[in-house]
């Protein structure tokens, strides 16, 4: 038996530094010895995570304050973002992208209208009618506001927006105002208890 070994020198290129050397070290792949790099590498600007690109230039519907278009269902709406210096997107072959962002869908019902009549109408129901409450709003008006305690319980539940148009939209209000975000915890955002808490 004949064994023959034959052995080929491989000569490696070295890489473009400069292009290497502006871009994430852990993106870069290269399969072979002798690839070069030239010129900057294109990314899916898609799967980009928050401080990779930056949306400024929203575009806000001045009727319902908030991303034009938004989506009732998916609550997102596509909008024009950038990414960061030196990332460059596959689609458009600079550094804009479009990426669905989140956004709250408003159907008319306006915050500051809804306090309003919450505080001088309350008592009435004007303000459970508004937000399209009939019958809360009817015993409001029979009961004279609950007695008052119903309609100061309403004040505060409209101010605070736990209480909001019954058709599950979100309030009118200006996109850099006071919008309130309600977090909720849940399994998964609770603490977990240790066997150091005893």
């Amino acid at each position: 038996m004949i064994c023959l070994l034959i052995w080929t020198p491989v000569h490696l290129q070295k890489p473009n530094v400069e292009s290497i050397t502006n871009q994430p070290t852990d993106t870069i792949e290269d399969s072979s010895p002798t690839a070069k790099v030239d010129g900057p590498i294109e990314y899916d600007c898609s799967s980009l995570i928050r401080g990779q690109f930056l949306c400024a230039n929203l575009d806000i519907d001045e009727q319902t304050q908030q991303p034009r278009n938004c989506n009732r269902d998916t609550q997102k709406s596509t909008q024009w973002c950038e990414a960061a210096p030196g990332i460059t997107c596959l689609d458009t072959h600079n550094s804009s992208f479009t990426k669905e962002i989140p956004c709250k869908w408003t159907n008319g019902y306006h915050f500051d209208t809804a306090l309003m009549l919450s505080i001088f109408l309350g008592m009435f129901g004007a303000d459970r009618f508004y937000l399209g409450h009939p019958a809360i709003g009817l015993l409001k008006f029979s009961t004279l506001g609950f007695f008052f305690l119903g309609h100061l319980l309403d004040i505060v539940l409209i101010a605070s927006q736990v209480v909001g148009p019954a058709d599950g939209s979100h309030y009118v209000i200006s996109y850099f105002g006071a919008g309130l975000s309600i977090i909720t915890g849940n399994e998964d955002t609770a603490k977990k208890v240790q066997s150091d808490w005893f």
